[in-house]
């Protein structure tokens, strides 16, 4: 079967509005993995995204009856780029369904191309499912992201690319991982000509479709998909990428998002440009897969595959970086509340950069001080921590506490004695207008709000910090609203960060 798609991909239509995207050396990321590691830079294309390719090969097959009635996609907003373009260069009007979560840098360039834009949902499956309505009543022709072998022979034009630009041994290939096209090409196209390199895909700890479904053998649906990497939280892969995906991927890697952000640091320090979290996800994978296997002097290709983000996620990029590179460790140090103390608190430590610093007093023997040091790997974390217990300093590594990183560093010496039966949980919502009142619309008024933390991240998912007094006796109706309210959520009431801090 990868023969039928080698004719299929040396014959796509793609560069009619596609480059060949150069194959280039990240020198910084070679010398720190040790591996020759190589970006795939899709990031250049003209919608600074490899979606163009798909769309536009599987647009220019259609008769002209088919593209005088119009086309309509779904998408997060790469594909959307993609489809626009080709419509706008074959001459057809464009109907793009994006969900309303979709960076307005996406949505902004779709528009511009002369397209029609739906918003509609809060995620890719959503919009999909609108579309299809859309579809059937105003009779146009369904450009699917993914699931269609025109896009996926599209996509693997890149894997012949690669090639031919490295025609010289390669360990692995890394691809993102969402619906499946992208790696079902370039899979197809490499297994049939250098079937020696190893074809690896990525996906995020919140988005795991593919790597869910190829463990059980059959198409798995996530009810819900993490929106940092938006362009690849989908919630069920393809019938025909999965096909392809079983027969040609070896390996599937799972990274979180403080990798992902360390990723897009790494390409930006080798390249000055700045990938999108979902396109610094291979980047993400072939770190781990070199630290994991301890490989070395082999050729890594990381396929970088889109640039559309909204600059003010880079705040949020920018803060997590360090910690996803074990370049920044985050402590939480318990010293006595007394004079000299946060002196010899710092003597301890030594010359190390200290980047944080959060402290206010609270107790009148123990002062819980909230930390962040500079360090060179996890391996120093962990000599920090047992140098301050040495010395008679209580000592807890948060460098991996999901809740300490978001929202504790910004909440430090806000105890309440008097928050009685007092909940602590995590929420996860899309960042669309009404999303915070649907919160407060199901919670009960009897339900005192104790703590609130929220703050714009530039991401596509609002992250809440909640304290709720909630009577034991109600604990069953607290649950019945946790179900009915459908956000994701973590019960953080016995994290070791809150204890310390805000408990």
């Amino acid at each position: 079967m990868a023969r039928d798609y080698l004719q299929k991909i040396l014959t796509a239509r793609v560069y009619d509005v596609a480059i060949e995207s150069p194959l280039e050396v990240a020198p910084n990321l070679s010398a720190r993995t040790k591996n020759t590691v190589l970006l795939k830079r899709e990031d250049m294309q003209p919608v600074f995204s490899f979606k163009l390719r798909g769309a536009y090969n599987k647009m220019a097959g259609l008769t002209q009856a088919q593209l005088k009635r119009g086309v309509i996609a779904a998408s997060a907003g790469n594909h959307a780029q993609g489809v626009a373009l080709a419509a706008q260069v074959l001459g057809c009007k464009a109907v793009i369904v994006m969900p309303v979560t979709t960076p307005g840098i996406k949505v902004d360039a779709v528009t511009a191309r002369g397209a029609e834009v739906v918003l509609i949902g809060d995620s890719y499956s959503d919009a999909y499912e609108h579309a299809l309505t859309l579809q059937k009543k105003r009779k146009l022709v369904f450009v699917h992201p993914y699931d269609d072998p025109d896009v996926i022979a599209g996509q693997g034009t890149i894997g012949m690319e690669i090639l031919r630009q490295h025609p010289r041994p390669i360990h692995a290939i890394f691809v993102a991982v969402g619906g499946g096209g992208l790696i079902s090409g370039i899979a197809a196209y490499v297994k049939s000509v250098r079937p020696d390199i190893r074809i690896i895909g990525v996906q995020t700890v919140d988005s795991d479709a593919m790597t869910r479904s190829l463990k059980a053998g059959k198409r798995v649906t996530l009810a819900n998909v993490g929106l940092f990497a938006d362009g690849i939280a989908v919630k069920k892969v393809g019938e025909e990428t999965f096909r392809l995906a079983r027969k040609y991927v070896d390996e599937m890697i799972l990274v979180d998002t403080d990798a992902i952000c360390a990723a897009i640091k790494d390409v930006f320090e080798d390249t000055r440009s700045i990938l999108e979290p979902a396109g610094a996800v291979s980047v993400a994978g072939a770190k781990a897969y070199a630290e994991r296997t301890g490989i070395r002097g082999e050729a890594l290709v990381a396929i970088a595959c889109g640039a559309n983000t909204n600059f003010d996620r880079l705040r949020f990029v920018a803060e997590r970086a360090e910690v996803g590179e074990h370049r920044e460790a985050i402590i939480a140090v318990t010293i006595p509340e007394k004079p000299g103390s946060f002196k010899r608190f710092c003597a301890t430590l030594g010359a190390r950069n200290i980047t944080e610093f959060n402290y206010r007093i609270a107790d009148p023997k123990e002062a819980h001080v909230f930390v962040g040091v500079q360090v060179q790997g996890t391996a120093e974390t962990a000599k920090i921590v047992r140098t301050l217990t040495r010395n008679g300093l209580k000592a807890l590594d948060l460098s991996e506490n999901e809740m300490a990183k978001l929202h504790v560093r910004h909440l430090v010496g806000g105890h309440a004695a008097s928050a009685k039966n007092e909940l602590l949980y995590r929420f996860e919502f899309p960042e669309r207008p009404g999303a915070l009142m649907k919160f407060l619309d199901n919670m009960r008024t009897d339900w005192n709000i104790s703590l609130f933390h929220y703050r714009n991240h530039g991401a596509d998912s609002g992250r809440v910090l909640v304290g709720m007094q909630v009577p034991k006796q109600e604990m069953p109706a607290f649950r019945r609203f946790l179900a009915a309210l459908g956000y994701p959520y973590a019960d953080e009431s016995a994290n070791p960060a809150y204890r310390l801090f805000l408990g």
